[in-house]
């Protein structure tokens, strides 16, 4: 099945915006969407990734590892000449077991030939793309803890039944969840860098437009593709520029006050939060094309990396959103 192109995504701006990050500086630590089911979640990261160019790979290695990989880690990387492949997109479902996440003996080789092999899990299967969990505050906590660790080191260790592995596992991580099934404890949740909030359409353009575009790609995937490649391409290209710019960009002390002063004043726990303004800003920038790091573009992503890093205030019932749009407004006007 085609996929849905990401320019014709409508009524979800902060979570393309999101994304976009996201995969400029993968090192934000993922994002996690809340909303409703029927969003657009899960259509809006597969168009993302399929979105990307092929990633170059050792042909005959099982984790996709590139020529630096094989640097790092001459033990398990492939070897041969180089292929393009499509970047990973890999759903992790939620009975999976730690296994089939992080890798294991594999049995079948051990049991015909008697040689300790590892058979890689989906971790592997996810490096140098995405790792997608739908429902992710309904999978088991000592799960969500082991994503987190890898994803926020770049590699999956693996000690086992006389195994010992080491090898790369850098990806996105995308979690999407509805709360009233279940919230993420707040430990977990602060360690995703961005989260969105995705609500249902409440205006009747906008849900006319999505019935009108999805209606489209239903008839004629192939043509409709055709119809949005331009901006596709545009976006493409502007994810490149990004990435080329972002070690150029290094945010100066006025912006880093500002991250410290909005910080305090929502009552941020730890320095997670300054943190990650200061890179999501700075990704944004370098998506805008921005010669330097401003002020407007630490507001632009202040909702999406701090409103899940809030302690919750019994006496202000008001959401997190909203108490981030009060202490802009109060700081800086």
């Amino acid at each position: 099945m085609a996929r849905f192109p990401f320019s014709a995504i409508v009524g979800q701006d902060e979570m393309k915006q999101a994304l976009l990050i996201a995969a400029i500086d993968p090192s934000i630590g993922g994002v996690m969407v809340f909303g409703d089911r029927g969003t657009g979640k899960s259509t809006a990261a597969r168009a993302l990734a399929g979105l990307l160019p092929p990633i170059t790979a050792l042909r005959d290695c099982r984790y996709g590892c590139s020529k630096q990989d094989k640097d790092a880690y001459p033990d398990v990387c492939g070897t041969g000449p180089l292929r393009k492949r499509a970047v990973p997109f890999v759903d992790l479902p939620l009975g999976a077991t730690e296994d089939r996440v992080i890798g294991a003996l594999d049995l079948e080789r051990a049991l015909r030939s008697g040689e300790k092999a590892f058979e890689p899990g989906l971790l592997a299967k996810a490096h140098r793309g995405f790792l997608y969990i739908d429902e992710i505050n309904l999978l088991e906590d000592h799960l969500v803890d082991l994503l987190l660790d890898v994803a926020a080191s770049g590699e999956n260790v693996v000690e086992r039944e006389g195994l010992s592995v080491r090898h790369p596992a850098r990806f996105v991580l995308i979690g999407s969840g509805n709360p009233e099934e279940g919230e993420l404890r707040p430990q977990l949740l602060d360690r995703f860098g961005l989260s969105v909030d995705v609500r249902t359409p409440q205006d009747i353009e906008t849900r006319v437009e999505i019935m009108r575009l999805v209606a489209a790609n239903e008839r004629d995937p192939d043509g409709f593709a055709a119809q949005w490649a331009d901006e596709d391409d545009k976006i493409l290209k502007q994810i490149a520029r990004g990435k080329n710019r972002l070690d150029k960009l290094t945010p100066g002390d006025g912006v880093l006050t500002d991250a410290a002063h909005l910080c305090m004043a929502v009552g941020a726990d730890g320095l997670r939060g300054e943190l990650t303004l200061m890179r999501a800003a700075r990704a944004l920038a370098a998506l805008k094309g921005a010669r330097s790091v401003k002020r407007e573009h630490l507001i632009a992503v202040a909702p999406s990396a701090l409103r899940h890093r809030l302690r919750r205030d019994v006496l202000d019932e008001t959401g997190s959103t909203v108490r981030i749009t009060r202490a802009i407004d109060e700081l800086f006007g």
